[in-house]
């Protein structure tokens, strides 16, 4: 069948393999050398971690591009369109280059299947080999060591956190996750961990395979102040490097931090306001996300993050502790049935005082009913929607200058609620 366009490429992905996830490299790695794609950068780095990855990946990204290099950045998953997932120098590549790229593939396979996510990340390889890149940041989509992205060796391998998700495909215990994570070190290739506590699974498996291994809070760390931070990290000689009187980010500094240490291990200037400056201007859609929104002759502000497991809502939670504000906050809320709905939503039930909850558009997701019980089996105040457009609406004809709406638990409730206020704006 000849496909037309991106969409009918995504269909087809969708349909080509029996499961939607199966861990392993060989199937792809067959392909991947018909195509010459082991080696898509002279620089590779390579980002794993529970919670962290996106904004990580994108301090690296902005680190690397203010040096005047040229950067591909591949994440996974996209909220609003697939080729948010293949962005070089910060733009996505065209649908047109993606379809060029699935053609290619489609032809390199033979009777190799892949999966959905196997596919993507092939094509993103060869569209980097074929932009003549100074480098590449590879976010991993599941785990590690089995994942696509570890057809690549990373020069320099970065584990942002480590909890206990994806259970069924990791294991149920932090050591579990570790061990699948230190998959994508390398021999002599420098790790940065962020996680200031890792399982002894990931010192072994550095010291196992000779990698060097920067961990938080002991080869570099930061201190945040009430209105700056500062960091302090390693080179590859072991020399000290300070970074002070930084100002506060809406992105988590802890992971700022580990894109320095990334940095520092490269030997590229250190020029410390350029640094600064850079790390000021980072956004990641979707994640600590703020908007202002004139609705029926009021301004109504919007939060929106993707924070869907518990290390993320600790994260979230402290944020809101952090940023109090004259008014109320209101929620919606949606979240897949794989999700630890409990763990979610404990952290937040101090700060948000009124919940709209709704069914997500996918098959995993929890129904607006099974959101609801809980909540309510948490003495909180909750209204069931059949969508979350309905729930945002619910929100913001309750919402008043002071407060905030709140949008998370979910790449679809943000995604949707995107989409929603884009509407709006086009009005």
């Amino acid at each position: 069948m000849i496909k037309h366009n991106l969409n009918e490429w995504l269909a087809y992905l969708e349909q080509l393999h029996p499961s939607s996830i199966d861990m392993g490299l060989d199937r792809l790695q067959q392909v991947a050398q018909k195509l010459q794609l082991t080696n898509p950068a002279p620089l590779v780095i390579t980002v794993t971690g529970t919670n962290g990855k996106g904004s990580t990946c994108a301090f690296i990204t902005a680190l690397l591009e203010s040096q005047g290099l040229k950067v591909g950045l591949y994440t996974s998953p996209h909220l609003l369109h697939y080729q948010e997932r293949v962005t070089i120098n910060q733009q996505s590549v065209t649908e047109v280059m993606l379809c060029d790229a699935f053609t290619a593939i489609e032809k390199a396979r033979g009777d190799i299947s892949l999966t959905y996510f196997e596919f993507g990340t092939l094509a993103a390889f060869l569209l980097f080999k074929q932009a003549n890149l100074d480098a590449v940041v590879l976010e991993v989509g599941l785990g590690g060591r089995l994942d696509a992205v570890n057809l690549v060796d990373a020069d320099i391998a970065v584990v942002t956190s480590i909890g206990i998700d994806h259970q069924e495909w990791l294991g149920n215990t932090r050591d579990s996750v570790a061990f699948e994570k230190a998959g994508i070190f390398r021999k002599n290739s420098p790790a940065v961990c962020g996680d200031n506590n890792p399982p002894t699974t990931l010192i072994e498996q550095a010291a196992t395979k000779g990698t060097p291994l920067y961990i938080r809070d002991k080869d570099f760390n930061l201190i945040i102040e009430q209105d700056h931070w500062q960091w302090q990290g390693k080179d590859k000689q072991g020399n000290l490097l300070t970074l002070a009187n930084i100002p506060l980010l809406n992105l988590p500094m802890a992971n700022a931090s580990v894109a320095l240490q990334v940095f520092v291990l490269l030997d590229l200037p250190w020029q410390p306001q350029t640094i600064i400056n850079t790390l000021q201007q980072v956004k990641v859609t979707g994640r600590l996300d703020q908007y202002q929104l004139n609705y029926q002759d009021k301004t109504i502000k919007l939060l929106f993050d993707v924070g869907h497991n518990p290390h993320a809502a600790d994260f979230l939670a402290t944020y809101l502790q952090q940023h109090p504000i004259k008014g109320k906050r209101y929620a919606v809320f949606g979240l897949l049935a794989d999700k630890d709905l409990e763990g979610v939503i404990t952290p937040l039930l101090p700060l948000i005082e009124d919940w709209a909850v709704a069914p997500l558009n996918t098959p995993r997701s929890n129904t607006a009913e099974q959101l609801a019980a809980m909540l309510v089996q948490k003495q909180q105040q909750v209204t069931t929607c059949t969508s979350i457009e309905k729930a945002l609406l619910l929100q913001a004809d309750k919402a008043t200058a002071d407060d905030e709406i709140l949008v998370f638990g979910s790449f679809y409730v943000v995604a949707e609620g995107l989409l929603w206020l884009a509407s709006l704006n086009r009005k």
